[in-house]
């Protein structure tokens, strides 16, 4: 295994981090500048790095993660068979992919060429857009949990707030605006189809998980992960579930993203023109544990080539409202096992927290 730069004596973690930030050039502006080792707050813990590997015995097989196909999706005897696949893969596995989902191929190639156009555009660009806030609606940054963390992991993200509270289109960068605003239709539209055949497998109203406005709050993230000269010191992206209701995944052909099951890690394999589906920490406790939220990670890019992808996340739009198992999915004999609480509360506690920790969901548990 490869070895970082240490110097115990004279190492100041807090302001290394601090510089690294304030320079707001991002985990590609020190692969530009030539960079052979990674800097120390880089460097992941040994229990950490001890299974980072591509892949498992389990991650060879090439349909571990099935893909489901949601052609003819109309039919009643096709819908039947898709409901019971996708109820299958989220009650066991959180994560799925789908292909013959309605989204024009060309959308999702062009909105994919335009995040990528952004990070790869001169630093001082993109430097203009660096905050951890998202008080314009639009945010580019080198890791959400930079200050909480017990090490960084390698990539930078791009953030825009898509509702309920929609961005200014002014805040959009041209250079993905037009790409992102046609991107974000006909995820959503696609995603409006995912939860309403979720609800089914569910055995509830099909417009459920609508009512509750579990679609209107979005939040579109980018993410580039560079060239890693030390893949086998840090992740792209550490271990965590994420916490909304349903994530729909974009990703390239590079490869990487790895899902949790039994005691390793399987991989989720690209598949041209397909788009990922994983389980939020929300929907486990909304549907009282029927489907559940999968840890997941993205591997340090070995690649001279990067990575990219694109996450449309869903959550409710509506943050004061009581969130907890549908009064439908319970009952004596499989009582509630969460309490009520609000999205605010949920998400206060999500954002407070470093992101390669415990589920959310074991906190609100009865």
């Amino acid at each position: 295994m490869a070895t970082a730069t240490t110097n115990d004596e004279e190492y100041d973690r807090a302001k290394a981090v601090k510089h690294f930030d304030d320079s707001k050039i991002g985990v590609k502006g020190l692969v530009d500048s030539g960079i052979t080792t990674i800097p120390r707050f880089f460097v992941h813990p040994p229990e950490i790095l001890s299974d980072l590997k591509p892949g498992s015995a389990l991650g060879s097989e090439p349909d571990f993660i099935p893909a489901i196909d949601l052609a003819g999706v109309e039919s009643d005897h096709r819908r039947a068979v898709i409901v019971e696949q996708i109820r299958r893969a989220s009650s066991t596995l959180g994560f799925f992919q789908i292909v013959n989902h309605g989204v024009p191929l060309g959308v999702l190639d062009r909105t994919m060429a335009s995040i990528k156009g952004f990070y790869e555009q001169p630093t001082d660009i993109k430097a203009q857009l660096y905050r951890r806030e998202m008080v314009t609606g639009v945010s580019y940054f080198s890791n959400l949990d930079l200050y909480h963390s017990k090490a960084a992991s390698w990539r930078d993200t791009l953030q825009v707030r898509l509702g309920p509270k929609v961005v200014d289109e002014d805040q959009i960068p041209e250079i993905f605006k037009e790409e992102l605003i046609e991107w974000d239709r006909e995820i959503k539209r696609m995603g409006e189809l995912l939860v309403g055949l979720l609800c089914e497998g569910l055995g509830v109203e099909a417009k459920r998980l609508k009512e509750m406005t579990c679609l209107e709050g979005r939040v579109m993230v980018g993410h580039y992960y560079p060239h890693c000269p030390q893949p086998d010191l840090t992740v792209g992206l550490a271990y965590h579930t994420d916490p909304g209701v349903l994530t729909v995944v974009q990703q390239d052909h590079i490869g990487g993203l790895q899902v949790k099951y039994g005691g390793g890690y399987v991989d989720v394999k690209p598949i041209p023109g397909a788009l990922v589906v994983n389980i939020g920490d929300l929907l486990q406790i909304i549907s009282n544990e029927e489907y559940k939220s999968a840890e997941h990670r993205v591997l340090a890019n070995p690649k001279n080539e990067a990575r990219v992808s694109m996450a449309l996340f869903f959550n409710p739009g509506n943050e004061e409202d009581l969130y907890g198992p549908l009064p439908e999915l319970t009952s004596p004999e499989k009582p509630a096992i969460y309490r009520q609480f609000t999205l605010t509360d949920f998400m206060t506690r999500f954002f407070g927290k470093e992101l390669g920790g415990k589920s959310l969901s074991s906190y609100f548990k009865l």
